[in-house]
């Protein structure tokens, strides 16, 4: 009989402590919503809307460590002057994962992950660079936001085309700046 009431117990206490622990890892949360709300205004370059998600005070930390962060005002300027360079951008919707978590220090983050896909005005070539972002938030607001992304096809093929841009320049001097046009 004593079997069974410790048997009894133990399940009772297990189901009371399992009922008690707090969920550390979720795909669905306002955050994860507020998150979706950041990557759509980012895609139709509402920059006011992407702006209302993130504290004043927030940290930006695209590619960088702390020291070179952004501050949200910083970091709309960039995304308006880069949507200038570009016919489109957009994630591909097929690769686009959330997850929010709770560490064990008590801090909330939503992680991202997709594929940015952009087609450059200058040479109308198409870019998908794998993409992660993790956002920390407090209060319904991005405190912090870390993001990694390889750029370097993009940055090379615009290396190359500002060659390509001063070569042109300069064979032009040396044709005593004529244009073959006018010729």
């Amino acid at each position: 009989m004593k079997r069974v009431f410790f048997l009894g117990l133990a399940i009772v206490l297990s189901l009371a402590a399992c009922q008690k622990q707090e969920k550390r890892y979720t795909q669905q949360s306002p955050e994860i919503d507020t998150y979706k709300s950041v990557i759509a205004a980012y895609e139709k370059h509402d920059w006011e809307a992407l702006a209302s998600h993130y504290a004043d005070t927030a940290k930006i930390l695209n590619n960088v460590t702390m020291k070179d962060a952004q501050t949200i005002d910083q970091l709309v300027a960039t995304d308006k002057d880069d949507a200038t360079h570009f016919s489109s951008w957009k994630y591909d919707p097929e690769s686009v994962e959330y997850e929010m978590v709770v560490t064990d220090k008590g801090q909330t983050w939503v992680n991202f992950w997709g594929h940015w896909e952009a087609t450059l005005l200058v040479n109308s070539k198409t870019y998908v660079i794998p993409a992660h972002i993790t956002a920390r938030f407090i209060d319904g607001k991005i405190v912090r936001e870390d993001g990694y992304w390889d750029l370097s096809k993009l940055m090379l093929d615009l290396q190359a085309l500002q060659e390509t841009d001063k070569s042109t320049a300069e064979e032009s001097k040396m044709d005593g700046g004529t244009n073959p046009e006018e010729q």
